[in-house]
């Protein structure tokens, strides 16, 4: 190794070839260009004249200037010339190179994986060994280890290998396996650090660190100040408006970034800029969203930040859901409303539902989770009607009892009761009032503690049954039951058989009452409440913060049960309640970050959960060397330099065939004639030149194929993709696009193949099988012809397909939208309110990315009418829809409009099985509707192959006569 200050070479003895460049200028200069041919018509004036000694012209200064340029970076080239190349290790022993790989490096993932692959490309050079130390505990459970000494080659591919991990690294246990790790010492270490302690008052880091030290001088590097971690604090469940809180370690510049909501489909829900003060760690952002957005939310995440720390999953708990509670106008006109049911009932789920008031046909217009009735609420026989309704369609009905159930009990009751009421304590009862007895592990309010304060003086009681004990959630301490329920169709039944008021118990003034009313709440839409024991894993993030399929060694998730969050209606919580919420599942690599449960319930186990700030490494111990990632790391100009020659000598061999006259020039020459193709040399000719070139060209090519361009500037189609694109650029083939629904894919594959049958037998069109294509990964443009069937549930375009998806049309394709609505009535504009179907409406959501021009109705003497068959109708498995050309067809596109858009569906009716037979039937017109299904199909193919072929007017007579016209 050669270093000449920043620059160095790794093969500095190629240099010694700069020592022929003087020999190689002379036989240049000596070697003439050979000479240029002309042809003179009057040759015969020459005949019999004496011929002159010939003396050879000089090859001009300037080619020989740019051979010499060529030679000078070939050789150049051939030195490997490295900028910013440290190569001295100050130690004998090998390199260790120790990644931290936990959550907080995915942000910095490619600069890290960078710097190690120029400390490994180092120790190559130096000939020295390699051993890798990750941090971060193995996905598969196998304990924390350092890598055996690898060869630089192996070593590479063994970094290659790492993925940041979806959890904390343990420097513990890191430390453990470094001091344990066989190699030879002093050896030279270099740690990518992620920049953050394990916790505040964690010293595992420091004595990390020394342990460090104990085996050989230390490199740290580490995140750029302002590109450090970032995590992303969950949200309190339950509260009524979203705050968002961001943490990083350093005390960095003011900066801002974007947190923004996904649903489920992965769409955008909510965006929102939070902004870092000057020398801030943490911020907030209060954000209040409408229910109906806040229940769609999935998942939040930081734009900018790739990790996942920076991903706050979403899960049940979050769900503002609609409660209503039916009131009345003696209700809304109470004198004393503060010892109304409905205001303790509005106060105790106002901050964790949408509270609605108003009468039933009020409330059940809009979509409802739980009805509550208060006993004051009358029902006459209309309303309970469509309560049961409602019921039936898997509505949860919260009543309450009181003196009027009492006395007038009905069918609206998970359970018959008696008439009258039981009275608990009082000067006529030698019975005191009743405490609650503790749940059940069957009930649904299991694991609830139970103040000893809360007791019920009055309640009602149920007529004893055989299944009164399974309806049973809640019992008083005399056994006697106090919250039945029951299921009702598809939906339940809840009775607490006490008032929601304080006027027969003090039920209503607990905190217990707010729990109670919350698994209440979670119960409703099907979705169960209970949390307790292990949960499966579902989906998983990894350390990009990327939602997939959970790695075999995750294990079930232990929750004991949700934990408490109000201990009155309407106060905050305790903090004994807050510290027991921040002792739930922690995040490890049995357990990754993720949704736990099944079908039914989720529980999102977020990596941040309740975590109060980031604590950076701070200050290294003396003798670590800090660098920062984000400084200029090596060059290799080697690619570059033979790159720059082989353009130089391209250049090269065509300024030869110039002067040679067997390539035109762009300029004109001194020898009287502006339309001379160059100068003319005369004298004997040599191969000189050209063998010159010939073995720079070799040498080039050599180098290049021994050390080719960085793998990671190297683009290369997959074998499938090169296998796929021979398939359609050799054989034609139909293709249709993957819409994500099996069935409707098959259709439309079936549908392909039907028609490449009938193209095969009635014109010279021989299609091949037809091709799937995935609009967001694979290359359209080897298909001329494109069918889309259109289904409500396929998701949006991302903007790299919209923009793929554009140039295919403005490069000649077209593209046969099936929206498969029996009645498209307009979708002359993409962002019309025409098209009343679903289909029409996803068509044009899919649309409105790309410019679409105006459309119509096909018109009589469209190409599309003719180019095969004489066509007056475009039915397919039914008819009646209208088909949809451009207005005016691009002349870009040889008048064929890129985009046709009908709704009969067209697949279906072309559809054939295994054995060669129509898959499904066709309505109304039987066999001949689908013999003009096939004949529309042949047009479109044919429309798309040949254009405006048949607008040519030298048919247009014969068409005429045909048509009787």
């Amino acid at each position: 190794m050669l270093n000449l200050g920043a620059l160095g070479f790794a093969t500095p003895w190629v240099l010694v070839a700069l020592i022929g460049l003087p020999v190689l200028w002379w036989l240049l200069r000596v070697t003439p260009p050979a000479p240029r041919r002309l042809r003179f018509p009057a040759i015969r004036l020459l005949f019999g004249l004496n011929e002159d000694e010939q003396t050879p012209s000089h090859t001009p200064w300037w080619l020989i200037l740019l051979r010499m340029v060529i030679v000078t970076l070939v050789i150049l080239g051939l030195a490997h010339p490295l900028w910013n190349a440290g190569d001295r290790f100050t130690a004998s022993g090998p390199v260790v190179l120790v990644m931290d790989d936990g959550w907080a490096a995915a942000r910095g993932w490619n600069e890290r994986m960078r710097a190690a692959e120029a400390l490994i490309a180092r120790a190559e050079r130096a000939n020295r060994g390699v051993v890798v130390m990750p941090t971060a505990a193995p996905s598969d459970g196998a304990p924390l280890t350092a890598s055996s000494l690898l060869t630089p080659a192996a070593a590479r591919t063994y970094v290659q290998a790492l993925q940041p991990k979806p959890w904390p690294v343990s420097r513990a246990q890191a430390k453990k396996s470094f001091l344990a790790a066989r190699f030879d010492d002093p050896a030279n270490i270099t740690w990518l650090a992620d920049g953050i302690k394990d916790s505040a008052n964690d010293s595992s880091t420091q004595d990390f660190i020394r342990a460090l030290q104990r085996r050989g001088p230390v490199t740290a590097m580490v995140d750029p100040i302002d590109a450090g971690a970032i995590a992303l604090v969950p949200p309190q469940a339950g509260e009524p408006r979203l705050t968002l809180k961001l943490l990083r370690a350093e005390k960095a510049n003011a900066a801002r970034h974007w947190v923004r909501g996904l649903d489920a489909r992965g769409r955008i829900v909510m965006r929102e800029g939070i902004d870092f003060a000057d020398g801030a760690t943490s911020t907030e952002a209060v954000i209040n969203l409408p229910t109906e957005l806040r229940n769609r939310l999935a998942r939040l995440e930081v734009e900018d930040v790739k990790s996942a720390g920076a991903v706050a999953l979403i899960d049940e708990r979050y769900r503002r859901r609609p409660v209503g509670i039916i009131t009345t106008a003696a209700d809304r006109a109470q004198v004393q409303p503060l010892l109304a049911e409905v205001f303790y009932l509005e106060r105790a789920l106002g901050p964790y539902a949408e509270v609605r008031k108003g009468t039933v046909p009020e409330l059940l217009s809009r979509p409802l989770a739980v009805l509550v009735i208060p006993d004051g609420a009358g029902l006459g026989d209309t309303v309970r009607s469509a309560i049961a309704a409602w019921m039936d369609k898997g509505g949860t009905v919260l009543r309450f009892a009181g003196p009027r159930l009492g006395q007038n009990p009905d069918a609206l009751t998970p359970v018959r009761l008696r008439r009258g009421d039981r009275t608990l304590g009082g000067a006529m009862s030698w019975a005191k009032p009743a405490r609650l007895a503790p749940f059940e592990d069957t009930s649904p309010f299991s694991g609830l503690t139970i103040p000893k304060d809360v007791t019920v003086k009055r309640q009602v009681l149920a007529q004893p049954a055989l299944d009164l004990p399974a309806r049973t959630w809640a019992r008083l301490a005399d056994g006697s039951p106090l919250v039945t329920a029951a299921s009702r169709g598809r939906g339940r039944i809840l009775l607490i058989h006490t008032t929601a008021n304080t006027e027969w118990s003090n039920l209503a003034l607990s905190g217990l009452y707010v729990e109670m009313l919350r698994r209440v709440i979670g119960l409703s839409q099907g979705v169960s409440g209970a949390r307790a024991g292990a949960l499966p894993p579902v989906a998983t993030l990894d350390g990009f913060g990327r939602l997939g399929d959970p790695p075999p060694s995750a294990q079930p998730l232990v929750e004991d049960s949700a934990p408490a969050r109000a201990t009155t209606v309407g106060k905050a919580r305790t903090q004994a309640q807050a510290q027991a919420q921040q002792t739930g599942p922690q995040v490890t690599a049995r357990n990754p970050p993720g949704l736990y449960g099944d079908e039914s319930a989720r529980v999102a186990l977020n990596l941040a959960a309740n975590w109060k700030s980031l604590t950076p490494i701070g200050q290294l111990p003396a003798g670590v060397e800090q660098l920062s990632l984000a400084q200029p790391g090596e060059v290799d100009f080697k690619p570059y330099a033979l790159a720059a020659a082989l353009i130089l000598l391209t250049l090269d061999m065509w300024i030869g065939l110039v002067l040679r006259g067997l390539a035109p020039t762009f300029w004109p020459t001194r020898d009287g004639d502006d339309l001379a193709m160059g100068p003319t040399t005369t004298g004997a000719t040599t191969g000189a030149t050209t063998s010159i070139s010939a073995l720079i060209a070799a040498a080039i090519t050599a180098a290049l194929a021994l050390n080719s361009l960085p793998a990671q500037a190297q683009q290369t189609l997959s074998e499938t993709e090169q296998r796929r694109a021979i398939e359609a650029t050799f054989e034609t083939r139909l293709a249709y696009v993957l819409t994500g629904d099996a069935r409707l894919d098959t259709v439309s594959r079936q549908g392909l193949e039907g028609l490449s049958l009938t193209l095969r037998t009635r014109t010279s069109v021989e299609p091949k099988a037809p091709l799937a294509v995935n609009i967001e990964r694979d290359d359209t443009t080897f298909f001329p012809f494109l069918y889309w069937p259109i289904t409500p549930a396929q998701p949006s375009l991302s903007p790299r397909a919209t923009e793929r998806l554009a140039k295919y049309l403005a490069t000649g394709g077209m593209i046969l939208f099936d929206t498969r609505d029996q009645a498209l009535t307009t979708i002359s504009e993409p962002g019309s309110e025409g098209g009343s179907g679903p289909g029409a409406v996803k068509l044009r959501e899919l649309l409105r990315g790309l410019s679409i021009p105006s459309l119509t109705p096909v018109p009589k003497g469209h190409n599309l009418t003719k180019s095969f068959y004489l066509l007056n109708e475009f039915p397919g498995r039914w008819t009646g829809g209208t088909v949809w050309v451009e207005r005016r067809s691009s002349s870009a596109n040889d008048g064929v409009s890129s985009v046709v858009i009908g709704a009969n569906d067209f697949a279906g009716a072309w559809a054939i099985d295994a054995n060669g037979q129509s898959a499904f039937p066709v309505v109304p017109g039987g066999s001949r509707q689908r013999e003009i299904a096939h004949r529309f199909g042949v047009n479109v193919v044919m429309y798309a192959l040949t254009g405006n072929y048949k607008s040519d007017q030298v048919h247009v007579p014969a068409i005429l006569e045909r048509l009787g016209q």
